[in-house]
């Protein structure tokens, strides 16, 4: 008889860049956005079932088993168990970041575009960001709003001081602009809406999964690895695609057929965030570990007095 799956587990083995890879190139499968939520349920149904009785469940087997589990870790938090917002999910960063960078490269030129392509990005990754914050602590209305114009007014006066400091400058840096808002912005949004951790801490665990307590410096450790993903994933995209449609506009590309510039962008930003979403993610474990010594001084004597053996923690960091 085989041994049980560990659906509590990733397929993979996470303590390599290549494990990683694979799990988040299934769990941030563009395909996954689109699922009805009848086939959400059901993939829950039966990861439910299985981690219940260990049976196989009818007309199952190991590998459709798992395009359940990926399914179901697509669409539901890992911490929460709840059902994600939509577009708030990682299998929507290509399909909804293919759209907003792709309009924030092209129309870059204007002040009213910049404003309103700035902030449908930074109100997008809000979204994200909320969703996919690590723990299972709430967050207040009023923080939450705060949150949410301070990340704006931070990618807005980037994007507008940059954009007025390039103008005398060759279009190519015009054209980066985007890309440089998009990196500054992060560092305010993604904290700012993650703020409840970073004032009250994430949850720790130990190995074998014994809550210790929630851990400020591990939030702020978790954050700071997130950023530099989410950074990882619109490099490609806001940098490679405007030199190279750069380049094709001086010799002559686009000149017969203008309009056929933001199509062309939108197929090269796809295709790389499609790439470089899961990519990025693996850049580091999402159960990421941090030594005991490294904790906040509370925690520290909570584990050498309840879990003396244990040298490192455990905690999800968010994507």
């Amino acid at each position: 008889m085989a041994a049980p799956i560990n659906l509590d587990k990733p397929r993979w083995d996470q303590s390599t860049y290549t494990g990683r890879a694979k799990h988040f190139l299934l769990m941030t499968n563009p395909l996954n956005f689109f699922a009805s939520e009848r086939s959400l349920d059901e993939a829950k149904r039966v990861v439910d079932e299985y981690r219940k009785t260990k049976q196989m469940p009818a007309g199952y087997d190991e590998e459709k088993l798992w395009a359940a589990k990926y399914l179901y870790d697509s669409a539901f938090h890992p911490d929460t168990g709840e059902k994600m917002t939509r577009i708030g999910r990682m299998s929507a960063q290509a399909p909804m970041n293919t759209l907003i960078t792709g309009c924030m490269i092209t129309f870059y030129k204007t002040k009213p575009a910049i404003v309103f392509w700035q902030w449908f990005n930074q109100t997008f990754n809000a979204i994200v960001n909320y969703t996919n914050r690590s723990g299972d602590a709430k967050i207040t209305t009023k923080q939450l709003l705060a949150s949410y114009c301070c990340a704006c007014g931070g990618a807005l006066g980037t994007a507008l001081y940059l954009n007025s400091k390039v103008k005398n400058m060759k279009p190519i840096f015009a054209r980066l602009v985007p890309f440089a808002a998009v990196c500054g912005a992060n560092f305010i949004n993604i904290p700012m809406m993650r703020s409840n951790e970073v004032i009250n801490g994430t949850p720790v665990f130990t190995p074998q999964g014994d809550r210790i307590g929630d851990s400020r410096i591990a939030a702020r450790t978790g954050i700071f690895l997130v950023c530099i993903s989410r950074v990882g994933m619109a490099l490609p995209g806001m940098t490679i695609t405007p030199m190279i449609t750069d380049y094709g506009t001086r010799r002559g590309w686009f000149k017969r057929y203008p309009m056929s510039v933001m199509p062309f962008q939108l197929l090269l930003v796809g295709l790389s965030l499609t790439v470089c979403t899961p990519l990025c993610c693996a850049l580091f474990e999402q159960q990421a570990s941090l030594p005991v010594d490294k904790l906040d001084p509370d925690l520290q004597e909570v584990v050498k007095d309840k879990f003396p053996k244990e040298t490192h923690v455990y905690y999800n960091k968010g994507l």
